[in-house]
């Protein structure tokens, strides 16, 4: 079995503010503040079925048409 690889982050100049509200979030939940950071970051970084679907169109959107003729070669040499 491999072992999962971790990866520290330091997040520094935090508004106080914010780590205030990381920490009550914390301490209603009862986990540490660490804790805590991992989910949000893990649920944020999360893209959603829409989210997924929306991209895919944009990206669908900026390609061009596709103009091979395979399909239409398959068919006439089927219907022979």
């Amino acid at each position: 079995m491999l072992a999962a690889t971790m990866a520290t982050i330091i997040i520094r100049n935090l508004d106080s503010a914010v780590a205030a509200r990381l920490r009550l979030q914390a301490r209603l939940r009862g986990t540490s503040v660490e804790q805590e950071a991992r989910r949000l970051l893990a649920e944020g970084t999360q893209a959603g079925r829409a989210e997924i679907a929306r991209r895919a169109a944009a990206i669908r959107a900026r390609q061009r048409p596709h103009r091979s003729r395979g399909v239409e070669l398959i068919r006439q040499a089927r219907d022979r």
